[in-house]
């Protein structure tokens, strides 16, 4: 079986792109990823990526006339470079509907929470205010509609009474980078799929997004 070709967008620091590529290294994930591409020429993912070796582009939206020029503009290079799939990897951006309509079922989002519980921003802070019992992160197939694809994964931990948001998060994220990883296996082993809003597994309807275990695997 051959590679999955992966396109990575990022706006940040590129850790969820560093999990990636420490796995692909291991020979724990069979892909290769083709692009790194950011809204933000600074963004340090695109320093990590170099680093790796593995070709970079950035745009910046303030040259384009509106967001669906940018989009159109951005998507057009990811496509040069025909990836079966594309993650967003701390993408901070709304993507058109009509661009998200062309990559349906072909690209993912990272997301922390439980989705659908805290779509968009302040994910952290709006779980303690609501003193939940646990948060989490999801990975999803993106649609036209803010994070509110169908979901694949998810992993939970527990909230402590002396989590802050920052604390909360920085708890989260190494489960967040194995969530990632776990789930991208899954499309390098053309085990996933989308069909409507459904989530399909070895070509079985899912009711529920797969759940990561302690040892990294998705039950």
């Amino acid at each position: 079986m051959s590679r999955l070709r992966v396109a990575v967008l990022a706006s940040g620091r590129g850790s969820n792109l560093e999990a990636l590529i420490e796995a692909r290294d291991r020979g724990h994930l069979a892909i290769e990823i083709a692009l790194v591409a950011s809204d933000r020429p600074a963004a340090r993912a695109l320093a990590v990526a170099r680093e790796a070796a593995i070709a970079t582009h950035a745009l910046e939206p303030g040259a384009f006339q509106d967001r669906a020029a940018f989009d159109r503009a951005l998507f057009g290079d990811v496509a040069r470079v025909q990836p079966d799939l594309i993650v967003c990897a701390g993408y901070m951006r709304l993507i058109s509907a009509d661009v998200v309509g062309a990559w349906l079922g072909r690209m993912i989002n990272i997301h922390p929470s439980l989705l659908p519980a805290y779509p968009g921003l302040r994910t952290h802070a709006r779980a303690l205010a609501d003193r939940a019992a646990e948060h989490g992160a999801s990975v999803h197939f993106v649609t036209a509609d803010l994070d509110a694809g169908p979901v694949i994964a998810q992993v939970r931990i527990p909230i402590a009474a002396s989590d802050t948001p920052e604390r909360l998060a920085a708890r989260l994220l190494p489960f967040e980078h194995r969530l990632l990883v776990a789930t991208v296996g899954l499309f390098a082993a053309r085990r996933v799929a989308m069909a409507g809003r459904t989530v399909l597994i070895d070509g079985r309807a899912r009711e529920r997004p797969l759940e990561l275990a302690a040892d990294g695997s998705l039950a």
